[in-house]
């Protein structure tokens, strides 16, 4: 009798096996290496490129199709159900602290490496000469030569837009973050039967977009394998090789922030196992890195922390919108550590207060620019005209910046979805990460 359960035993491992290697994140994982192998391997070929190109935009206008009704439906949802202000109050200022708080880490991180390893300095002389700038400088100055601090300030003016509808045609996700939270609050506040339709609709609405998003990523070893070689195509790596010293202080800072700073705050202040948070985040990761959106990258959060980490819509709902527009760990420690290396190119000394205000410039713009093109590179801008250098600067880290761009954006996604654990864990939400979310995640059918 206890014969066919031993003989049945090495099926079923075999099986277990199989259904891992099915699981999205590995066939994402294969897809990133077999697209940088084939575009190195390759090149521009005008064919291949053309073709990447068409398979990448379409998988990725697949991802921004959800967005806007992704975002509403999340963030009234979430308004609707947290209940009474005070509710609402705890869980802003948590979020709000989270996001401060690692984002300045992110920042003193960089600001540490840069100062230990020096990239601008090369046998203790200013690198700027030796490096020249990139052959796209001018293109770049025309781009955000008009862009200043006053950028800042527009953020409030962009969280109010005069046209909802046209805002939201524009990805404008502030104005859609802050009418989502006003129509969900009033809504909440409606007769306890109007309240439950509306409860009900846009609850409904979440799910369709979930189920769409699960049907979407489907398709994402596809799409990710197509934009990652067309990047790896065009541009290659050889451009990385003068600013090599650079290119590996932001990539170690960014993992610093990856693996240490944020795996802490998952073991000891939210109490949840950082291998886990990683596991069930890898798809997440990513499609960011491939498509350098934190925007185009929400639904896949979405679906991981919802079913793969067991965080509630409620606060998944309203941190990760949140978060893809204000949180950005990565890119802030990028804006620091590329204004540090200019300034030690061009050979200026920093003085003590002018890295604070460097750091301080860092935090702010990372979020007041987010939503502007050519983002970080506003900001660094921005930086380099407070401390006196000037602006042509940025064209030495533009051979560097897409790449960078893929990385830090990866950060970026892997802090909103800490956030949202880390306030779920605080709302009292115990199933956060556990058994059976792990084990719904695992399922290879699920992809």
């Amino acid at each position: 009798m206890n014969s066919a359960p031993a003989q049945d035993q090495p099926a079923a491992t075999g099986e277990k096996r199989k259904a891992r290697w099915r699981a999205l994140h590995w066939q994402i994982a294969i897809a990133l290496l077999a697209a940088a192998a084939f575009g190195a391997l390759l090149g521009p070929q005008p064919a291949f490129v053309a073709a990447c190109e068409f398979v990448g935009t379409l998988f990725l206008n697949a991802l921004k199709m959800l967005i806007v009704p992704l975002i509403l439906a999340s963030m009234i949802s979430a308004m609707l159900g947290l209940g009474d202000q005070g509710v609402l109050g705890k869980l802003g200022l948590r979020t709000a602290t989270f996001f401060v708080l690692t984002t300045a880490v992110s920042v003193l991180t960089g600001l540490l490496l840069v100062n230990l390893v020096a990239p601008g300095l090369v046998d203790g002389e200013a690198a700027g000469a030796q490096l020249g700038l990139s052959a796209d400088t001018d293109d770049v100055m025309g781009r955000i030569e008009d862009r200043g601090s006053g950028d800042l300030l527009a953020v409030i003016l962009r969280m109010v837009p005069p046209n909802l509808i046209a805002a939201a045609a524009q990805g404008e996700m502030l104005a859609l973050i802050f009418f989502g939270i006003l129509f969900g609050y009033f809504a909440s506040r409606l007769p306890a039967a109007r309240a439950e339709q509306q409860r009900e609709f846009w609850g409904g609405l979440y799910e369709i977009m979930i189920a769409i998003t699960g049907w979407v990523m489907r398709f994402a070893p596809l799409g990710v394998f197509a934009l990652v070689a067309k990047t790896v195509a065009t541009t290659g790596w050889s451009a990385v090789g003068p600013l090599m010293k650079f290119f590996l202080v932001v990539l170690i800072g960014l993992l610093i922030q990856l693996l240490v700073w944020l795996p802490l705050i998952l073991r000891f202040v939210a109490g949840v196992s950082p291998l886990r948070h990683l596991r069930v985040t890898v798809p997440a990761l990513l499609t960011a890195f491939s498509t350098s959106s934190s925007a185009a990258t929400l639904p896949v959060s979405f679906d991981c922390l919802r079913r793969g980490a067991g965080v509630s819509p409620q606060v998944s709902g309203f941190v990760l919108p949140l978060g893809c527009t204000v949180n950005m760990n990565g890119t802030a420690l990028y804006e620091c550590v590329a204004a540090m290396f200019i300034a030690q190119a061009y050979g200026l000394e920093m003085s003590f207060v002018t890295q604070v205000l460097v750091v301080a410039l860092a935090i702010v713009t990372s979020v007041g620019v987010a939503g502007i093109p050519s983002a970080s590179l506003v900001a660094i801008a921005v930086i380099l005209g407070t401390i006196g250098l000037p602006l042509e600067g940025v064209g030495l880290i533009l051979a560097v910046d897409r790449v960078l761009d893929m990385a830090r954006t990866a950060i970026n996604v892997y802090g909103d979805t800490v956030c949202a654990v880390v306030v779920a864990r605080f709302e009292g939400e115990d199933g956060v990460l556990g058994e059976p979310a792990i084990a719904r995640f695992n399922r290879p059918e699920a992809g």
